[in-house]
């Protein structure tokens, strides 16, 4: 590399540093500068804070989103703290003194090769420091420690003023009641039991305290419970259904023709009474069978109304809202992993928000409000990707969608639910904040679940049944290289991106297996079938699917 080109990458990364922060970190804004200030004097000890839990529950009743109407709101004083960079760090120790140091030496650094080199050492030590700072964030509110959390806003002096202004105008909190965490919500789940946390393995599961066990029966237990809601919700449905059915009929056999000749009299019931008379028998002792099925939910359902009351007393006399700071600093480690896989081995992991690496306006950021939108979007184009059948009922479960600072291409499914609660557990997903494209990490992270459930779904016959089986001999037959997963997943997002629009972008198989097994809604297939040749024997197929009952 030229020295000129050297030096164009140098000041690329220089930036616009605020006089007073350059000089608080160690970087001189006319030459390059060893001096930095005495770490004891610059910090303190902080003050811990605590706040109320967050609770977490499927609500079966829910059918689709409520896309929030506004995606922003007024601008909030996140930054304008003078000492925000040394509120961060303050009162974390070592590697906060580290974090210090290298990013010191980083910003002002002029040949490339020392810029990476102290870029690879701020990675790991980015994390260790967000990591060991996430418990005193529970619960905190919109502190600098809090930010830096959600946003990787480490120093705001690295980003433009617009750009401070932008994440100022988010939402701060959730107002959606729908399963979207930033991180420093969701490690606030976590601390305070209301989540379990994410995929650890057994020998680590069985250290938990009694606290942390007990509010995992506690979760379990209120899964149980609005499963068994949703059951009785139902099958009171269906009741209503078949007594409007009886009504229908009994209207029918009440209407008598009178008979002209025999001076209004009328005759005996038509063949089409005689048929009603027959269904409502068949409507009637469907009511009973129904009816009775119900009254044994209701005594099921009282017998885990017991149990949850029992636990929540357990819980309340525990006190079981402490803070358990290592399983936090696990939770972390774990959303470092999530990052690493929504950035892929190519991409860009350094870890702090800096103005060179993201561009665009709110829209282009996956915040809650932007997720919640396409969230929506995706679930019409394919109606099933949230449903999960549990004891003959279908229900609706959103999985919990954490929103990790980092600068991902795609979003992933972490666990499709939880390992010992597949009926009623949200599972997990993680999305970038800072994608290259909203729309593409969220239908990525989409059809990452989609296969996941179904892999769980088929279990060891993965390869051979179902949607898994189907894509996976087709990925063999055609000898595709590289892995199946991933394959699926780009075929997922050209599926709602391009092929529900009616532009052929999939091999005719691929677009076939989805067409059967993620299926768009009926309205979306009317439009289709006018969209070409290929569409239209689609469409036949379903119909003769439908006429034959194999579909």
């Amino acid at each position: 590399m030229s020295s000129d080109s050297r030096q164009n990458r140098g000041s690329m990364f220089a930036g616009d540093i605020d006089p007073e922060v350059a000089d608080l970190i160690g970087v001189s804004t006319e030459s390059a500068s060893d001096d930095v200030p005495d770490f004891s004097d610059l910090f303190d000890e902080p003050d811990d804070s605590d706040a109320a839990a967050l609770e977490d529950a499927p609500d079966f009743s829910l059918r689709s989103f409520v896309v929030p109407e506004a995606l922003d709101e007024d601008p909030k004083p996140f930054f304008a703290d003078k000492n925000y960079y040394k509120n961060v760090l303050t009162g974390e120790g070592e590697v906060s003194q580290r974090v210090h140091s290298i990013l010191g030496s980083f910003l002002n650094a002029k040949d490339p090769q020392d810029r990476s080199m102290y870029r690879s050492r701020l990675i790991p030590a980015y994390w260790e420091l967000v990591s060991k700072m996430a418990p005193r964030v529970v619960g905190a509110g919109a502190t600098p420690k809090t930010l830096t959390l959600r946003f990787a806003a480490l120093l705001p002096t690295l980003l433009t003023a617009e750009q401070r202004t932008m994440l100022s105008r988010t939402i701060f909190d959730n107002k959606t009641d729908e399963p979207i965490h930033y991180v420093d919500e969701w490690v606030t789940l976590i601390a305070r039991g209301r989540v379990n946390p994410s995929a650890v393995d057994e020998t680590k599961a069985s250290s938990q305290n009694s606290n942390q066990k007990l509010n995992a029966q506690l979760e379990k237990t209120r899964g149980r419970y609005e499963a068994q809601l949703s059951l009785i919700r139902n099958q009171q449905t269906e009741i209503q259904d078949q007594e409007t059915l009886l009504s229908q009929h009994l209207q029918e056999i009440s209407h008598h023709e009178p008979q002209e000749a025999y001076n209004g009299l009328w005759g005996p019931y038509s063949d089409n009474q005689k048929n009603s008379l027959s269904e409502m028998g068949n409507v009637i002792r469907r009511l009973l069978t129904v009816n009775k099925e119900l009254r044994r939910q209701f005594s099921e359902l009282a017998t885990i109304q017991d149990q949850l009351d029992d636990l929540r007393r357990k819980e309340s006399e525990s006190g079981g809202s402490s803070v358990d700071s290592r399983v936090v600093v696990t939770e972390m480690n774990t959303v470092r992993q999530m990052a690493k896989m929504c950035i892929g081995r190519q991409g860009n992991h350094f870890p702090v928000l800096m103005k060179q690496y993201f561009r665009g306006g709110l829209h282009d950021l996956c915040t809650r409000e932007n997720v919640i939108r396409q969230l929506a979007q995706v679930e019409y184009l394919d109606p099933g990707v949230f449903l999960r059948t549990f004891k003959m009922q279908t229900n609706r479960i959103v999985p919990n969608i954490i929103i990790v600072p980092c600068y991902g291409d795609s979003g992933i499914c972490w666990e499709p639910f939880e390992r010992f609660n597949r009926a009623s557990s949200r599972g997990r997903l993680a999305v970038p904040m800072y994608p290259k494209d909203v729309a593409v990490a969220i239908i990525g992270a989409l059809g990452d679940l989609r296969w996941q459930v179904a892999k769980e779904k088929a279990q060891h016959y993965w390869m051979e049944e179902g949607l898994t089986g189907w894509y996976y001999q087709w990925f063999s037959d055609t000898k595709q290289k590289g892995d199946v997963k991933d394959a699926f997943i780009q075929d997922y997002i050209l599926w709602i991106t391009r092929e529900s629009e009616g532009t052929q972008k999939l091999a005719r198989e691929v677009r076939d297996i989805f067409w059967r097994y993620l299926p768009f809604p009926q309205d979306v297939k009317d439009k289709l079938k006018n969209r070409g040749y290929v569409y239209n024997e689609l469409y036949k197929k379903d119909q003769n699917r439908a006429m034959s009952d194999g579909y």
